[in-house]
């Protein structure tokens, strides 16, 4: 008896660890309230949301003339058995999985605290410790988040209003710009959601809406509105939505959407679907507020260093046009001096600079910046192969030639840093295949000639004196 008891004392605090969640909309119980369970139908579970609006679109529709037509022998011409009524239980959607509660000492702790949000010099230290180089990035937007939230957790509403300091990241493909948010929203523990500008458009067209991101966003925050509230929303490819030249046609994919994105940028209350990205009868509806929301936009702008340097030289003195023309076009960092002139011409309506104040420019990565972010960063990309290896208890090291080589072939592919990945996954997998039929392996060493196809991997067995560590590929 006492055995049943402790049976059913262990389920119960099982059950405690566990909660409900709506079959329609995906929600917790937490979020939803009480919830519904409908017997015959594996205890299948609805929130009251979802139930009422099932309700209001029954009472919308003819259902009671549709049921006065339907014959049992139409559906079943041989009459309704045993076996079809099994068929039907079978078809029946079984109970939705429990979402597990998570405890207040297993949630992890963030690096900061929104609410006490660091000086930004810390906050740049922090981000130096992943992000190689852009130091002037790092260091516009460290300021930037710091008045972000500083100005979200005082909340001050006296005759001085603070605005949003929403971010315009400019630089080339491969230089950084998602890594860099993604780095900054892990450590200051706010949900991210990141879109790309070309799959939006105008309402009514094929594409998503633009108030998808902010469902998105809530999807992140596992539909927790004063979370999602103080999140990050990151819109890549938003030099993609510049306005087109020359046409007469409704730009529905690209000034459109930026004047649809105005009244998200600037502050307002949107609807938008809990557990979907597109509105319908049977999803409910949230009011998310995005005046506290901050905003990174960030692209490629190809063409962008043209303007500029058209700009600069048009403004110079006559006589030197030549001359400046040289020096601009030897400038690797000429898009730093961009001007809100210079993205109107490109495409961007004034409206939508004006609100995205702040403009921070990134560099292309050149072949130094790429051994770096090699090696240098906690999760670097050489560390995260060393560390597959060490558990087959397999050393893996890198000679400083064949990074030299790597970081060539990724400059040659013009990717930026995504090359790296790939090109280094490339050379390891055949010894990644290999490494583990063999358990005498000790070392691998790779080696500039493997890298340029003229020779293979240093192997080292176990006992065996491996080549000396190169400091520098493998601290």
């Amino acid at each position: 008896m006492s055995d049943y008891n402790n049976d059913d004392i262990k389920d119960t605090e099982d059950e405690q660890k566990y909660e409900d969640v709506c079959y329609m909309c995906r929600r917790p119980e937490s979020k939803t309230g009480r919830m519904l369970h409908i017997p015959g139908m594996n205890n299948m579970c609805i929130c009251i949301d979802c139930m009422e609006r099932s309700f209001r679109v029954m009472d919308g529709s003819n259902y009671a003339d549709l049921m006065q037509g339907m014959n049992i022998q139409d559906i079943f011409p041989g009459g309704l058995n045993m076996d079809d009524m099994m068929n039907i239980q079978n078809q029946i959607p079984k109970k939705q999985k429990l979402k597990k509660k998570a405890k207040d000492c297993e949630e992890a702790h963030p690096e900061f605290d929104i609410k006490n949000i660091p000086a930004p010099h810390i906050l740049k230290a922090k981000l130096d410790e992943f992000v190689i180089g852009q130091d002037q990035a790092k260091k516009a937007i460290a300021v930037a988040v710091y008045n972000h939230y500083k100005r979200v957790a005082t909340n001050t509403m006296d005759d001085i209003e603070i605005e949003k300091s929403n971010i315009l990241m400019i630089g080339p493909t491969g230089c950084g710009k998602t890594y860099l948010v993604k780095t900054l929203a892990r450590l200051l523990d706010v949900p991210l959601a990141i879109t790309d500008a070309t799959s939006l458009t105008e309402a009514g067209y094929i594409g998503d809406d633009i108030e998808s991101v902010v469902s998105k966003l809530l999807a992140a925050a596992d539909n927790d509105t004063e979370r999602a509230e103080r999140g990050i929303i990151f819109i890549d490819e938003i030099d993609k939505i510049a306005k087109k030249k020359n046409t007469t046609a409704r730009d529905v994919s690209g000034e459109s959407v930026q004047q649809g994105l105005l009244k998200l940028l600037e502050g307002s209350e949107v609807e938008v679907p809990v557990g979907a990205t597109s509105k319908n009868a049977m999803v409910p509806l949230v009011t998310i507020d995005t005046r506290n929301i901050l905003f990174i936009c960030g692209g490629a702008f190809p063409d962008l260093e043209n303007i500029v340097k058209e700009r600069l030289t048009r403004h110079s003195s006559i006589g030197f046009s030549a001359e400046l023309k040289d020096k601009y076009d030897q400038d690797k960092n000429i898009v730093s001096k961009v001007t809100i002139d210079d993205l109107r011409a490109f495409g961007m309506i004034p409206e939508f600079i004006g609100r995205l104040p702040i403009t921070v420019t990134l560099e292309g990565l050149n072949r130094d910046m790429m051994i770096r972010i090699l090696k240098e960063p906690k999760n670097a990309i050489l560390r995260q192969y060393q560390k597959l290896l060490a558990l087959d208890e397999v050393d893996l090291r890198f000679d400083d030639e064949a990074l030299g080589v790597i970081a060539d072939k990724a400059i040659a592919r013009k990717t930026g840093a995504r090359a790296l990945r790939s090109i280094i996954e490339e050379f390891m997998l055949d010894i990644m295949y290999e490494i583990p039929k063999d358990d005498n392996i000790g070392s691998v060493t790779i080696t500039k000639a493997y890298i340029e196809g003229k020779g293979s991997p240093m192997i080292a067995m176990r006992g065996t004196p491996a080549l000396p560590e190169s400091p520098s590929a493998n601290n």
